[in-house]
């Protein structure tokens, strides 16, 4: 008998599973701000809760679908939560797809500019150009690497444990005065991650099905951008539609 095996004739309560959300700001954000990752209100918790599971939440403001590919592979909050996982589901796709003047890697190089005085200077100044510049530029990322990244991902995620469920998003929409209310970039995204999902058979959440009406009708965060948590429990409904649709059993406590 190993040493970690417990007495003859004794039960012990199985190991809840580990929802492992990979996500940008969009996923904890509400109407006035940002909200610690175990807010009962944001959609994740909510599908945790309704699936039984932990929440494992890996995320910050700005990520696009590279950022997923760096966290599942050099985080090690995800390596703890993976082998625990009872799905995984890239909420992502978003930044990828908002315009950006400057290349994405230029933009975070702004924090670091020092003195301070400089790096104010640089941000007010990139702050002024954006939205004049947001209807004209590209996408933050371009469709074809969204794809490959995502399904980098999704083939290291699937190596470690093969068959678990995925799911994927396709990009919500915004109305924010900081990219000019332009996203000319969302019909290219969305039809590379619809392609790539059905070559892959990984479910997809149209995020746009499910805020839409509560962004477009001014109901979200005033920034144009986050959501209100009506929308949270919209998506709550339309992820555990695509978990199910995934192989998640929805009556799943363990």
């Amino acid at each position: 008998m190993s040493s970690d095996s417990g007495p003859p004739g004794r039960s012990f309560p199985a190991r809840r599973k580990t929802l492992l959300v990979f996500c940008d700001s969009l996923s904890y954000y509400g109407p006035q701000g940002g909200v610690p990752a175990d807010d009962p209100r944001i959609w994740p918790n909510i599908v945790a809760d309704e699936l039984g599971w932990d929440l494992e939440l890996i995320g910050r403001i700005g990520w696009t679908c590279r950022d997923v590919w760096w966290a599942a592979t050099q985080d090690p909050r995800a390596w703890a939560a993976l082998p625990k996982a009872g799905a995984v589901i890239f909420a992502t796709s978003g930044m990828d797809s908002l315009p950006s003047p400057l290349p994405t890697a230029l933009r975070e190089m702004i924090r670091y500019v020092r003195p301070a005085t400089a790096r104010r200077w640089v941000r007010d100044g990139y702050g002024w150009l954006q939205p004049r510049l947001s209807p004209v530029a590209r996408s933050a990322l371009p469709p074809r690497l969204t794809v490959e990244y995502l399904e980098m991902t999704r083939g290291a995620i699937d190596f470690n444990r093969p068959g678990i469920p995925i799911v994927a998003c396709l990009p919500s929409v915004h109305i924010a005065d900081v990219y000019g209310k332009a996203h000319h970039g969302r019909p290219g995204t969305v039809a590379a991650i619809t392609d790539w999902a059905a070559g892959q058979h990984v479910p997809l959440v149209d995020l746009k099905e499910a805020v839409a009406e509560h962004v477009h009708g001014g109901r979200g965060n005033p920034d144009g951008i986050h959501w209100n948590f009506e929308a949270h429990r919209a998506v709550a409904d339309l992820m555990l539609k695509a978990l199910a649709e995934a192989g998640v059993p929805q009556d799943d406590k363990a």
